[in-house]
Formats: structure tokens, sequence, C-alpha cells
């Protein structure tokens, strides 16, 4: 690669956020050719992409070390044409039934997978880890978890993941895990295991901003997803998650809205809210509410995530 080469390729920030978001479903839906294939091409780029660069080196350099032989199913670079969700599956399934053929050929293979995620420095690679153990059911896996969940703070996806992974281990009652500093005890049998088992209240508040944005702005509707999917997952289990699961008639109402006003804010700079309060119905009632949301969101937005 040269300079030259970082010269030409210059990404926007908001084309930058949404590789990260496609990086994301690649490591979630266990697509480690693509991921592979699509941070060879994020480290061409320069801009803004530079800063994260030592981040995005690290992980290619795990992911190579880890998946040798995952190669790329198809044109990443290409990333904005919507995958088929068949095919999502079949790479799921195939995912799944490589790691149970590794589990059952290889007695070791489990251990050294827990041992890993001791290891593992970044929630990138954690990720990686928890997401096949997912696939898996060994009697070391829910000691190991819960162990590992009490140790420390993770990043809110990678904590979620492992409760995922708890529950898909049949584990049930409550576990202790740290959240802003402080402990968080929650009960593992009521961890969605996809994002369809969570409270209609929050599937209604992302359905209102798809039909908002629809027709103004597709690709907003397609961030909104993403975004809404990883806040409720940092939120679970927290006081501020009640207030995404109300079950009233203004509750979707102001998530929506506050969704919808910090997409405009990352995504072109809009930090004028009054028409997406008249788009949503913020009534003088709901305004302190959806401030509040607002703030919430702002607070956790305020910088990426990383690629989870």
């Amino acid at each position: 690669m040269t300079d030259r080469a970082n010269d030409n390729l210059v990404l926007f920030p908001k084309t930058l956020d949404f590789y990260q978001i496609q990086l994301t479903r690649m490591l979630e839906t266990e697509r480690y050719g693509d991921a592979k294939a699509l941070l060879s091409f994020l480290l061409q780029c320069g801009g803004d992409a530079e800063r994260h660069h030592t981040e995005w080196q690290a992980l290619l350099g795990w992911l190579e070390a880890a998946f040798p032989e995952a190669v790329v199913a198809g044109n990443v670079v290409s990333v904005f044409d919507e995958e088929d969700g068949e095919e999502e599956e079949t790479e799921t399934d195939w995912v799944r039934q490589r790691v149970t053929d590794r589990s059952l050929q290889d007695s070791e293979y489990v251990p050294r997978l827990l041992q890993t995620l001791r290891q593992a420095e970044g929630p990138d690679q954690q990720m990686l880890v928890i997401g096949q153990l997912l696939h898996l059911t060994y009697p070391d896996i829910e000691p190991a978890l819960r162990e590992w969940l009490a140790l420390e703070e993770y990043h809110p996806s990678v904590q979620f993941r492992a409760l995922q992974a708890l529950r898909k281990q049949g584990a049930s009652g409550a576990i202790t895990i740290w959240r802003d500093g402080e402990p968080l005890t929650l009960e593992i049998g009521d961890t969605p295991l996809s994002f369809g088992e969570f409270p209609p209240a929050v599937l209604s508040s992302l359905e209102r901003v798809r039909q908002a944005a629809e027709i103004s702005d597709p690709t907003l509707s397609y961030f909104a997803e993403e975004m809404w999917k990883e806040c409720v997952q940092a939120a679970y289990g927290m006081p501020i998650f009640r207030t995404m699961t109300e079950d009233d008639d203004g509750s979707s109402d102001v998530w929506a809205a506050a969704l919808h006003q910090i997409l405009l804010e990352k995504l072109h700079g809009k930090t004028n809210d009054d028409e997406t309060r008249e788009q949503y119905g913020i009534t003088d009632e709901l305004r302190f509410r959806y401030e509040q949301a607002l703030r919430w969101l702002r607070q956790y937005a305020v910088e990426p995530r990383g690629s989870l």
C-alpha cells in the first residue's frame, strides 16, 4: 500500500459510518472472509478513516490467524448492495456446522475458545469468540461465561451477546454484570435471543422511523435499524430501558423522534429538531420525555462504538 493510494481513497464521514456498520454485520453473521476483505479495503483509505487504522489492522491480523481458511464470498467493496437474507442464513448455518464439527473432532477446541475469550483485549475479538460459543453446547461454557462477565465491565453489545450465549446454554437465574461502574443484576432467561423478542414498544419505535424515512431518506432507515438495535442492547436491564418499553401512546413516538433526530444530527449535521418533533407529534406533554430520550442517545452516540 502506498501513500498515494491512501491519498486517493478518502471516505466521507457518512460513508465511513456505513462501512463500519457493514463490518459489524459481517462479524455478527460470522462472514469472516468478507470482513477480512473489507478491512483490507478500509486500510487503504485516508482522511477520517486513518484514526481507525490501528484498530482495523489489529482486527485483520487476528482474523487472519484465527480463520485462515475464511475467504471472501463476493465483492465486499460493493457493500451498499443488500445481501439476500437466505444467503445470510446459509452462511450462518455453514458456520454453525463448521464450529460443531471442529468441537467434535478436537476435544480442546472449546477450552481454547474460552481461553481466547479470557485473553482477548478488545470487543471485536470478544464478540467473535462469543459468536462461536453461541453455536455450541458444552458443560464448561456456562460457568466460564458467568465468571468472565463478573470480572469487569465490557462493551454493552459484548455483554448482551454473552447473555444470549448463556441463555442458549440453557442457563437461568440471576447474573450480575458491570455497567457504568455499577453492578447490574439481570435474569438470564429474560434475555431476548433475537430483536423480535424485545417488547412491542421497542419494535414499534423502529417501525415508526422506518415509515417516516421510507420516502424522504431511505438510507436513514437502514442506519436507524443498526443504531436502535445497538442502543436497546446497551440499555438492556437499565432504568432507561424501561422507558423504551413502556406500553403507552407516547413512548414509541418519543423514542422514534429521538432516534430520528440523533441520526439527522450524525448524518446530516441537522441540529434543529422542530420538524422532527412535529413529524412525530411530540406535544408539550411529551417534550420532557423526548428531551430525556434525546439526551441519552446523544450521550451514547457521541463517538462510534467501534466495529460492533
